[in-house]
Parts: structure tokens; C-alpha cells; sequence
């Protein structure tokens, strides 16, 4: 009878540095094809008049988490991109004036080329990562990064190692250009790392970081009222009450993208028929830690703010819990 396990390895050190190598050669290889489209890719992104959207599935979309956390910290504003989350409305934080940077070693994934068409309909340029050039996201790209590596270390050939340190590492190299392009400087850096400012943001309560006077409209006004009246905001979100101020519901830009997409907007009916009713919300004495928590959870980046009879009070964005200044989505 066939014994089918296999012998377990002990010369673990060798085996290590076995890996090693083959990342190294797959870094080296990376190096010696850089060419003029990573200085291409260099220009887009320092002339860049918007913010940085890193896109990946998976691995990749691992190392774009961190290399958008990488260029927002070292002077060039960015942020993740799920591309999922894209196709369902997120595709409406994008800008014009905004970079892509989409990432697939494979050039192929299903989900991301999906909404690549739509981003460059929004006017924005494209910078992508791949192994394969010459594959669907290459050809829906502006500028090719080729981050090819011969092997994988992993011994099935199946999960991503050598090529996503490629990628990671392409991507630092894009951040370093970028600090030097723009003088960033140790001062600066601190700027974007103030140590315990976060900690002591956590520890305060929501009333001192809440938006008040926000534009609100009663849930029996029309939809088209409704939308004037998120557009004149700069949260993204209109909040619905009942006549005597009470919470009823949220519209956020989200709610409407699908409503249109799905063909079923009456600009003339009730707004409460499309609003998200009973929407989660917060109170003016919550802590932003346990309030972070919970929108980190539901990926909820707006939330109204309520007295304990439900009276709306104000609204608080992700972005001031985490102190990133004000929000403005409007583009005005």
C-alpha cells in the first residue's frame, strides 16, 4: 500500500533560506526590468491633485491596504478600495482628479475588471500592478508596473509569496520617489503621526466631535427634495425625521447609486420609500472608541446622532472620529 504523507522536512533552516532566496530573485528581477513606466507611474501619482485609490482582491488586496496606509502617512493622500464593495456603490468616493492604483498578479480578477471600466469613466488615470501585462487589467490600465517573478516559494506554486513581495515592494519604492518628489520631511511625518493624539481622541464622547445644524428633511418630502438636499451637505448622507425631529431613517450617496442602478428611482415618491429606516445611530454621550468599533464593524461611515427620545442632534463621519479634518464629498 502506497503511503501517500509526506516525509516531514528537518533541515528547517536550509528550507528557510531557501525561501529567502527565491524572494530575493524574484526582487532582483523586478529591479532589473524597472523601466520608464514606473517613472511614468512616479509622475501620475506626485502630480495628483486628488487622493491615491489602491484596488485588490485577496493578497493583493492585503498589500494595497498597506501600501495606501504607506503613502497616506509619508504625504500623499490615500485610501483602500475593496473592489467589491466598489461594484456596490463605494465607486462613488472616487474623483476625477483621483489616481488608481489596482493590483493583480494574475491581471485577471474577475471582480476588479469589472469596475475598472467604470472607474475610467469617472476620468481617473490608472497605474496597475501585475505579472501579466498583457492581461485584461494591463489593457484597461494607463501605466503597466511588471511585477513578474519567476517562481512562487511557495512548493505548490499556489499561494502568493514571491509576487506579493514583488508587489510590496514596488509599491514602497513608488512611496520613497514620492517623498523625495515632494520634500516630505521628517516634520511633516510627524504631522501624520502625532503618538497618543489618537488614544486621547478614543477617549472622548461623541457630542465634541459631532457635526450639529446639518441639513435634515422630514421623511414625507420627495426624493427629489431629498437628494437637494444631500447635495448641499458635505457628508454624503441626507437624514430623514418625522415632524417632530425624530429619526426615521438615512440616504446616503450608496442608497442612491443602487436605486438608480436598478432602474426603480421615482424622483417624485416619499423619500421614506427610499430611505434606510431605523438606521443605526449614536448618542451624544457614546465614546468615540466604542463608536469606532461599530462602524469599523458595519462599514458604516456616516451616523446620525440622537437624544435618548430619538431627536436628532448631529451626525458624526468616520473620518472625525479617526481626526482626519473635515470631509467634504461634494467636490465644491
Amino acid at each position: 500500500m502506497q503511503n501517500n504523507q509526506c516525509t516531514p522536512r528537518t533541515d528547517w533552516l536550509e528550507l528557510g533560506q531557501e525561501v529567502l532566496n527565491i524572494e530575493i530573485e524574484g526582487l532582483q528581477a523586478v529591479r532589473d526590468r524597472l523601466n520608464g513606466p514606473f517613472v511614468d507611474a512616479v509622475t501620475l501619482l506626485a502630480e495628483c491633485k486628488g487622493r491615491v485609490v489602491v484596488t485588490g482582491l485577496g493578497k493583493s488586496g492585503l498589500v494595497g491596504r498597506k501600501l495606501a496606509a504607506t503613502f497616506s502617512s509619508t504625504g500623499t493622500p490615500s485610501f483602500f478600495l475593496h473592489p467589491v464593495e466598489g461594484a456596490h456603490g463605494d465607486l462613488g468616493m472616487i474623483r476625477s482628479e483621483d489616481v488608481v492604483l489596482a493590483i493583480s498578479n494574475s491581471g485577471e480578477t474577475d471582480e476588479l475588471n469589472a469596475v475598472l471600466p467604470t472607474m475610467r469613466s469617472l476620468g481617473v488615470s490608472i497605474v496597475c500592478m501585475t505579472g501579466k501585462p498583457e492581461s485584461t487589467m494591463g489593457k484597461l490600465s494607463d501605466v503597466v508596473l511588471n511585477t513578474a517573478v519567476p517562481r512562487e516559494a511557495c512548493p505548490l506554486d499556489l499561494a502568493p509569496t514571491a509576487s506579493t513581495t514583488a508587489v510590496l515592494a514596488v509599491g514602497d519604492a513608488l512611496a520613497v520617489c514620492l517623498i523625495h518628489w515632494k520634500s516630505f520631511t521628517a516634520d511633516d511625518f510627524r504631522k501624520y503621526h502625532p503618538g497618543g493624539a489618537l488614544g486621547q481622541r478614543l477617549s472622548l464622547r461623541v457630542n465634541s466631535l459631532m457635526h450639529t445644524g446639518v441639513p435634515h428633511d422630514e421623511d414625507t418630502v420627495t426624493i427629489r427634495q431629498a437628494l437637494e438636499t444631500l447635495d448641499k451637505g458635505t457628508l454624503g448622507a441626507v437624514v430623514l425625521t418625522d415632524s417632530g425631529k425624530k429619526l426615521t431613517g438615512i440616504i446616503t450617496d450608496g442608497d442612491v447609486r443602487r436605486m438608480v442602478c436598478r432602474g426603480t428611482m421615482d424622483m417624485e415618491a416619499p423619500a421614506h420609500t427610499l430611505m434606510v429606516r431605523n438606521p443605526l445611530h449614536a448618542t451624544p454621550a457614546q465614546s468615540v472608541a466604542e463608536l469606532l468599533d461599530v462602524m469599523e464593524a458595519k462599514g458604516i461611515t456616516v451616523l446620525p446622532v440622537v437624544h435618548d427620545d430619538m431627536t436628532l442632534c448631529g451626525v458624526i463621519h468616520l473620518h472625525d472620529l479617526l481626526g482626519k479634518g473635515g470631509v467634504k464629498f461634494s467636490g465644491r
